[in-house]
């Protein structure tokens, strides 16, 4: 039995890695997002009008850095940050290898571009919105729909079931990878026709050894300079990005077993935000808005009472989800504030 799992184990070709490997190195990004958007959010909520841009739009900025990264590493190694991380390469499922050092190149360039950098940035951005629906669902709020607006409501509706598909799938690929059937593990190498295979001793002399771009001429054109900067530039970027990602990845994934669901108490201790002053604004309004069951925002007597977990302010549940939804933040002390950090109010009249 241990001969069997052993072989089962083992690589199929001597340039073949373990299942083992290439599960490590799917793991290594998947730890560095979340770990990332913590940062950004303890950050934002220490000082919500300088980092408050930045936690609003890190799905953006992480993107924009990602493409930056991954096409760094595809150009300069023929991986990915995290395959590069592992000393592996992505080489073409058919036809004759290429040196590592001289890049990915043509359609496996960009396909793979696409499908490590772009589609997980649209499927994080498919799962945030069908959160939302899942609140305006489970607290029966049905705001005035177009007929676009429905079919896109039964899109997210099927979304799930695409997602489960899609999971499906990629045991499935893995499982056939484990006993030898499939040339990948994940139907994103074979979608961009490549797959993995370990870094040679010759592949990493020549990265190392691999020279600078060719000085520029006396004749070269202001369009060449131009390329040629842009490029220098943007490999600057992506080197800086790699570097620092490479020196804190450790790091990284202590954070996101630190913050993880069995720590949640110590998050709350440690990031927990200061009792907001009472609003001072609101004394020289009208008497109705000073009331008790006033809301802050239609200065109306409250209905449907939700408070607010992040600042402690009570509003209309329906005025506050309207006002969280489009802003991101509390409307009284601007702290960051996302749709679960609504909790509504049951008194005992209700």
């Amino acid at each position: 039995m241990a001969e069997r799992g052993a072989h089962l184990t083992a690589a199929a070709a001597d340039d073949r890695p373990s299942i083992f490997e290439v599960l490590a190195q799917d793991s290594l990004m998947g730890a560095v997002r979340p770990a990332l958007r913590h940062a950004v959010k303890v950050l934002a909520e220490s000082n919500p009008s300088r980092y408050g841009f930045v936690w609003r739009r890190f799905d953006e900025i992480h993107g924009v850095l990602d493409v930056l990264l991954q096409h760094h590493f595809l150009s300069r190694t023929s991986a990915s940050f995290s395959e590069n991380f592992y000393s592996l390469k992505r080489v073409a499922a058919s036809g004759r290898e290429r040196p590592a050092h001289h890049g990915l190149r043509g359609k496996h360039h960009w396909c793979s571009l696409i499908l490590l950098a772009l589609v997980p940035y649209l499927r994080a951005k498919l799962e945030q919105v069908l959160a939302k629906q899942r609140d305006e669902d489970d607290f029966s709020i049905r705001l005035p729909q177009t007929p676009l607006q429905r079919m896109y409501r039964a899109f997210l509706a099927a979304y799930p079931y695409v997602s489960v598909g899609w999971d499906s799938w990629v045991f499935c690929q893995q499982l056939l990878y484990v006993f030898g059937r499939a040339k990948t593990h994940s139907p994103f190498l074979w979608l961009a026709g490549v797959r993995l295979a370990h870094l040679t001793g010759h592949d990493i002399t020549n990265m190392d050894l691999k020279p600078a771009s060719p000085s520029r001429t006396i004749g070269s054109s202001v369009g060449e300079r131009l390329r040629r900067l842009t490029s220098t530039v943007v490999g600057g970027v992506a080197l800086s990005l790699s570097t620092s990602l490479s020196l804190g990845v450790f790091f990284l994934q202590f954070l996101e077993w630190w913050y993880s669901s069995e720590n949640q108490n110590t998050i709350k201790t440690l990031t927990s935000l200061p009792t907001p002053p009472p609003p001072i604004h609101l004394q020289n309004q009208e008497p109705l808005t000073r009331h008790s069951k006033a809301c802050p925002l239609c200065c109306k007597i409250r209905t449907n009472d939700t408070v607010l977990s992040t600042s402690g302010f009570v509003f209309c549940y329906r005025c506050i989800y309207v006002y969280i939804k489009a802003n991101q933040r509390c409307p009284m002390t601007g702290y960051p504030t996302e749709l679960q950090h609504l909790i509504k109010i049951y008194s005992p009249e209700s």
